[in-house]
């Protein structure tokens, strides 16, 4: 019996493909190495290669092994599948190829292979036969992982564009300077802009062209799993952007494969993105359901991602986003809602968790659709959390005002808490802010340099002490001062200048701290966790607020107060309302002069509370706030207190008394 014509793949092989729950097609389909079984010539080695285009009229294969002539290896079909297959003996990983495909319009198309694993780099666009051999090393961490609840621990999340983070570096290069800086700055993860093949550095990794296909600029497959490996060995998680809302319109891609809309919809109403001028994937198809569900777990099975950052939540959400009226199509009801989209990601988020335990995945949704990260079973997409656009829109539009205009805009940062815990949040500060015009966080604040870092400062103090998860992009935790662009490095020389050093130091100082103290963390998407001292400060330009991680069995409870001022002016001797009397240390000042502050203005490393009733709260102190300057405390309750079980029980009784909204 001679080797099986399509490298053994029958129809019933494809029959979860074909009916839309395939979660490993990569597994099926795309080049495979294989070894078949030939009854004269014993075991065979080569390459299955296969394809789905349904409504090709024939497919061809071409490359390096056949000088390009697709001519002599002509796929066939697998029957009642839509896939065409063939072997070829003797090709394995490194083979450059493409495939030829005769489309139901009669033209042939040359194109890349929807499952390759690895590809050319641009502007070479061939697909190339991989097959890994990295052997990882983190069990540990993945078991650590999956012991975890997210939600409860600290996050702050170091977003990285790979190819300007240092200009040049390759995945192997990244593995040890990456590792090292985000290591050393104290980030728990880190965030990877899209590492989907594209060829278009201006896209940011946003075009994507090979789904399964690490991008090759920086290296190979295995290469990437290093990175990956060394970033999990220092106890780092890797959380990856993921774009299942539309792809690239290069003509040698996914866009009309077979000479028809197979990934994408006919319809440009529902089937062409206006704002990003690409094609949106039909998610209507069970095959290309099973094509994107497959790719999100592809990502988490073999390269050990942590998570999943989803890219444009809202644009696959609503059917008439960035649309006029007689422009979109309305579901079956009558309405706007995109249902095909909801069912996807409630499918694949149910799908990632139950599968892969301690892994997370986040929306970036910028509306106020209901239950984004609520789970399915309970009528919600299933996201694990979701960016807190609202929360970063306002934030960033009070920081760029002058110090003297901000108490007429107190409420840009006492709103959010009034939907801070209808979500788990992120909050995010990412690549989005610091580009096309809108000016670096540097430019973006106001007056001189001094009172740039100062109140740069004062920010990242309010961002780490605030509920929700971190996240900054690169650059920003020196106070880079241009915007970022992809075609060059970060200004790294900056990082060592007065100022720049300062914020550096502080971002790692707040990791450290942040880390150290789970009443920053531990609570953020419950109002246990939070009170205001005072929201109402307009005035003085001053916020001021409690963080609980209340007692429980076997673990004592904690407080930290915040005070941070958003004036140009000292506050000295400003009273504030706390849950208990004894020494509150100051744990963080943002003032000090090791972050090129003037350190002139604290609190000598602690106040007292007295059993004066303020803000009401039995207790109280007066303390001084740098101006443009954040300090935090922490209340020790061994001093001077004598029953300090009695104080931890008081802090947590006034959980039950105040209310996480502003009063204002």
């Amino acid at each position: 019996m001679a080797v099986d014509p399509t490298g053994g793949l029958t129809g019933w092989d494809l029959t979860g493909f074909g009916e839309g729950h395939d979660t490993e097609c990569w597994k099926r389909l795309g080049a495979i190495e294989v070894t078949l079984e030939d009854s004269e010539r014993g075991p065979v080695f080569g390459t299955r290669f296969s394809v789905w285009a349904p409504n090709a009229r024939a497919v061809r294969l071409a490359g390096g092994f056949n000088n390009w002539d697709g001519q002599r290896h002509q796929l066939s079909r697998v029957p009642g599948s839509g896939v065409w297959a063939t072997f070829v003996e003797g090709v394995g990983t490194g083979a450059l190829y493409k495939f030829e495909v005769l489309g139901a319009d009669d033209v042939w198309r040359l194109k890349t292979d929807p499952m390759a694993r690895f590809c050319e780099a641009a502007p070479h666009n061939a697909s190339i036969v991989y097959n890994s051999q990295f052997r990882w090393t983190d069990d540990d961490w993945l078991w650590y992982r999956g012991e975890q609840q997210a939600h409860q621990r600290p996050m702050s999340i170091y977003e990285v564009h790979l190819g300007s983070w240092r200009r040049g570096l390759s995945y192997l290069q990244l593995a040890r300077e990456l590792v090292e800086y985000v290591s050393w700055q104290g980030y728990t993860h880190v965030e990877l802009m899209p590492l989907a093949e594209h060829p278009y550095e201006g896209s940011w990794g946003y075009h994507v062209t090979g789904y399964f296909a690490p991008v090759s600029r920086f290296g190979s497959p295995d290469e990437l799993r290093y990175l990956i490996d060394r970033l999990h060995a220092a106890g780092i998680g890797v959380i990856m952007d993921w774009v299942p809302g539309h792809f690239a319109t290069d003509p040698w891609a996914l866009q009309r494969f077979d000479g028809t809309a197979l990934y994408e919809h006919e319809d440009p109403r529902k089937g062409w993105h206006p704002d990003w001028g690409s094609y949106i994937f039909n998610l209507g198809r069970n095959e290309v359901r099973s094509f994107l569900m497959s790719n999100a777990y592809y990502w988490l099975d073999e390269f050990h991602i942590d998570g999943l950052r989803v890219d444009g939540v809202a644009s696959m959400l609503y059917l008439d986003y960035s649309r006029e009226p007689g422009e979109w199509v309305p579901n079956i009801y009558g309405g706007n809602e995109n249902l095909e989209s909801v069912s996807f990601l409630q499918t694949v988020n149910s799908d990632l968790y139950r599968r892969k335990p301690g892994i997370i995945t986040v929306a970036e949704e910028s509306t106020s659709w209901p239950g984004v990260s609520r789970a399915v079973d309970h009528g919600g997409l299933g996201f694990g959390f979701k960016w807190n656009m609202g929360w970063m829109n306002d934030s960033l539009r009070y920081y760029g005002r002058q110090p003297i205009h901000r108490q007429y805009h107190h409420h840009e940062i006492t709103f959010a808490m009034a939907y801070a815990y209808s979500e788990n949040f992120v909050l995010p500060i990412s690549h989005d802010e610091v580009v096309h015009g809108k000016g670096s966080m540097y430019e973006r604040a106001p007056e001189d340099e001094w009172r740039k870092f100062a109140t740069m400062r004062a920010f990242y103090a309010y961002q780490w002490s605030y509920p929700g998860k971190k996240l900054i992009f690169m650059g920003t935790e020196f106070g880079q001062q241009h915007e970022w662009a992809e075609q060059r490095s970060l200004d790294w020389e900056e990082s060592s200048r007065w100022g720049h050093r300062g914020v550096q130091l502080l971002i790692k100082d707040l990791n450290r701290v942040y880390r150290a103290h789970p009443a920053l963390w531990r609570h953020d998407h419950d109002p246990s966790g939070f009170r205001w001292i005072d929201a109402d400060d307009q005035g003085g330009n001053t916020y001021s607020y409690l963080r609980f991680d209340p007692a429980a069995e076997g673990r004592p409870g904690q407080a930290v107060a915040v005070v941070i001022n958003f004036s140009a002016e000292p506050r000295r001797d400003l009273r504030i309302g706390l849950p208990a009397e004894g020494r509150w240390t100051e744990i963080l000042n943002t003032d000090a002069e090791l972050y090129n502050g003037s350190g002139q203005f604290g609190n000598l490393g602690q106040v007292e509370a007295r059993p004066v009733p303020s803000h009401g709260l039995e207790c109280s102190a007066e303390v001084t706030v740098p101006p443009l300057g954040a300090v935090w405390f922490r209340h020790d309750p061994d001093h001077p207190v004598e029953d300090s079980g009695a104080v931890l029980d008081q802090i947590t009784a006034t959980l039950g008394e105040t209310s996480a909204r502003p009063t204002d």
